[in-house]
């Protein structure tokens, strides 16, 4: 027997639809990329994302047709996304910290008809047009007044294209497993793979965000979304904010830490979410200056592993809670965030800051389990490490054009790549990544744990770990640091600070000082770099 329920498909523009009539006036301040901060509202993003859903008919494109953005986070670029799903076309969000040879494939790969691309990154365009035939037509994010020259054929300002069209336009219907949007993976390891997201995995996902011991969003709240539309479909920060009618506070391309304070101070955010650089260079900011954040109230911190140090001032010098969060781009991408349960409410100073430094448990709609190399699943114990693996509604069941299916088992789970363990209250945490794991003596050393607990050094701005052979051991840890401007700690100062801390046998054997660390384009530690720049590194202990 089936319910009598309606069927009423998960669309992902039913969501600006709801925000524009419960929350119309509820605002959009982005600082625009031509300079001055640009005040919208919902009611008026979803009447100009109708208006360029309208356009991109009249000019011929349609359901599935992959349509690029590269570009910040600003109002046009969130109007994008809506009037591209709304004809069914799938938003194809790129990265413009890949080389620009890494954009071309990915679009030739996409097969991207049109994009929709930002004054910053215009040159990118310019240089690999030629190379992508797919693409027909370039629409730079602003006015006729701001606009460049350039040499590029079929190329027009966003202003003016949208200006042709009056807005008399109705969304599109269609199966709710209609993809959506895509977004190509880091590429660590081999070419880039391209995550399909689907309407409905989008709505389920925003749902799920929206949950108290989720994101725990709501209308009241003034978010900052520092985390780029273009990194992980955003967190799913772009359908959460107006699904709840949310005031969003977008950065355009300043990233600073002084530029970040600005935002959160004059348009007083209650609620951010960003990678734990960010955070590092907000929290210098303040330091130096000696101010104080008295409208944030919580910050989500994920994209990597969160230093301890992190949480620990935020919390303690500016009082802002701190939620750590682990997800993936095939994840959509949240997957565990770090909300203190019940049973441990009452923890105070290192206690609390021990279950905080974890990733955190699944909330509904995401299952998880650690494996070995049998699929066998391992305890949850809070020790026992393996592969970790998930499954879900929101979560990719395989790579576009059929790659990578080797990392998906029979069971539908989809291996991670992380290992990780769980505790019996269900909480996870990352130990390393599967191609970072240090094997020595045949007992692994997470280099995450060792990373941070060096960045929580006074003196340390910046601390990566990778293995180097050894011919006892195999392996053994070499520490590599950048110190922090007018600090000079030595190496015997680093080892002692981390002394007692952590088995003596994880202890690193040398201590490597660098002015820079490689970072892949989404701000992660790029260790296949790092390994190759120490490719020839003789440990003192070898």
């Amino acid at each position: 027997m089936l319910g009598l329920m309606q069927d009423w498909p998960l669309l992902c523009h039913k969501i600006i639809d709801h925000a524009a009539i419960q929350h119309g006036e509820r605002e959009i301040v982005s600082r625009s990329i031509e300079g001055p901060i640009h005040r919208t509202n919902y009611r008026e993003v979803r009447a100009r994302s109708l208006k360029l859903a309208q356009a991109l008919e009249r000019d011929g494109y349609k359901l599935g047709d992959r349509i690029a953005t590269l570009a910040w986070n600003t109002w046009r670029h969130l109007e994008c996304w809506y009037g591209i799903m709304g004809i069914g076309a799938v938003y194809h969000t790129l990265n413009p910290r890949l080389f620009p040879e890494q954009i071309a494939w990915i679009m030739n790969h996409a097969e991207d008809k049109l994009i929709f691309v930002d004054l910053t990154f215009l040159p990118i365009i310019e240089a690999i047009a030629a190379s992508v035939p797919s693409l027909e037509k370039v629409i730079v994010l602003t006015d006729d007044a701001h606009m460049p020259e350039s040499k590029l054929p079929n190329i027009v300002s966003y202003e003016s294209w949208l200006a042709a069209v009056d807005g008399d336009f109705t969304w599109k219907t269609f199966d709710e497993n209609t993809a959506a949007g895509m977004c190509y993976t880091s590429g660590t390891t081999g070419n880039p793979k391209g995550v399909l997201y689907s309407h409905r995995s989008n709505v389920i996902h925003a749902l799920v965000s929206t949950q108290p011991d989720a994101l725990g969003i709501a209308a009241k709240e003034a978010i900052l979304p520092v985390v780029p539309l273009f990194h992980a479909n955003a967190w799913g920060i772009s359908f959460t904010a107006p699904m709840v009618g949310a005031k969003m506070v977008m950065p355009g391309a300043r990233m600073d830490g002084e530029g970040i304070y600005e935002l959160l101070d004059s348009e007083k955010v209650t609620f951010s979410a960003a990678v734990p650089t960010v955070w590092l260079m907000l929290l210098q900011y303040l330091e130096e200056t000696g101010k104080k954040l008295p409208h944030l109230t919580r910050v989500v911190i994920g994209g990597a592993a969160c230093p301890r140090t992190i949480i620990q001032k935020f919390q303690d010098n500016y009082g802002v809670t701190v939620f750590h969060a682990w997800g993936m781009t095939e994840m959509s991408p949240i997957g565990t965030v770090g909300s203190v349960k019940p049973q441990f409410q009452h923890l105070k100073g290192d206690a609390l800051l021990d279950l905080q430094e974890k990733q955190g448990y699944t909330p509904f709609s995401v299952e998880m389990k650690v494996t070995d190399d049998e699929n066998n699943e391992k305890p949850w114990d809070g020790k026992s490490f393996g592969i970790l693996k998930v499954r879900g509604p929101a979560i990719s069941s395989g790579y576009y054009g059929g790659d990578g299916k080797e990392q998906f088992d029979d069971d539908g789970f989809f291996n991670t790549g992380d290992v990780a363990h769980i505790d019996k209250d269900g909480y996870m945490q990352i130990t390393d990544r599967a191609k970072d794991v240090i094997k020595s003596g045949g007992e692994w050393i997470s280099t995450i744990d060792l990373e941070n607990l060096a960045v929580g050094h006074p003196d340390v701005a910046e601390a990566a770990v990778i293995g180097i052979y050894h011919p006892k051991w195999d392996e053994r840890p070499l520490l590599v640091i950048v110190r922090k401007a007018g600090s000079d700690p030595s190496k015997e100062e680093i080892l002692g600070f981390m002394k007692g801390k952590i088995a003596k046998w994880w202890m690193p054997d040398d201590v490597s000082f660098v002015d820079e660390i490689p970072h892949t384009a989404t701000g992660k530690i790029q260790k296949m770099d790092l390994r190759k720049q120490f490719a020839d590194y003789k440990l003192p202990t070898a």
